[in-house]
């Protein structure tokens, strides 16, 4: 399988991820803990089924030390014993920030006082931007059809 359209290679594409690239180191140097930063990235691409973005997580969150039980019950983290209220939280607002066009009323007020029991208003921002910019690169992905499989951590910084 090929892209329908190398991003890297396309001098309008590469300006414009630049920019949402800018936006994601931004918020990796946040407070938000870099774990749930992953979980978060993984949870979403597994919603929105973009494979290559489900592949590259999963192995950047391996090679940062996430355990391999973490990643395998990400997609079944309510059932799961293995994440804290806190990456609960999270995960709910991942699910439904990324869900909106399911939910008439997009993220339901109790998701976001349950998350903001956890984390403090920069933290929110960082949840908040981090779910805008993993639905971005899932949907470009998505859309030039980006094979997965074969990413490296590391790969891209």
């Amino acid at each position: 399988m090929e892209a329908r359209l190398n991003l890297l290679d396309s001098p309008f594409a590469a300006k414009s991820l630049r920019h949402i690239v800018s936006a994601g180191l931004a918020i990796g140097e946040s407070t938000l803990p870099a774990a749930t930063q992953e979980l978060i990235k993984l949870r979403a691409s597994q919603i929105n089924g973009c494979g290559f973005c489900t592949d590259m997580h999963t192995k950047d969150a391996a090679h940062a030390g996430e355990t391999q039980q973490r990643l395998n019950l990400v997609a079944a983290w309510r059932e799961a014993t293995v994440f804290t209220d806190a990456e609960r939280a999270a995960l709910e607002l991942a699910e439904q920030g990324t869900r909106v066009a399911d939910a008439a009323g997009g993220v339901t007020d109790e998701a976001w006082a349950n998350a903001a029991k956890h984390y403090d208003e920069d933290q929110l921002a960082s949840l908040v931007s981090i779910i805008a910019v993993i639905n971005a690169f899932n949907r470009l992905n998505l859309i030039v059809q980006q094979p997965a499989g074969d990413y490296q951590p590391g790969q891209f910084g």
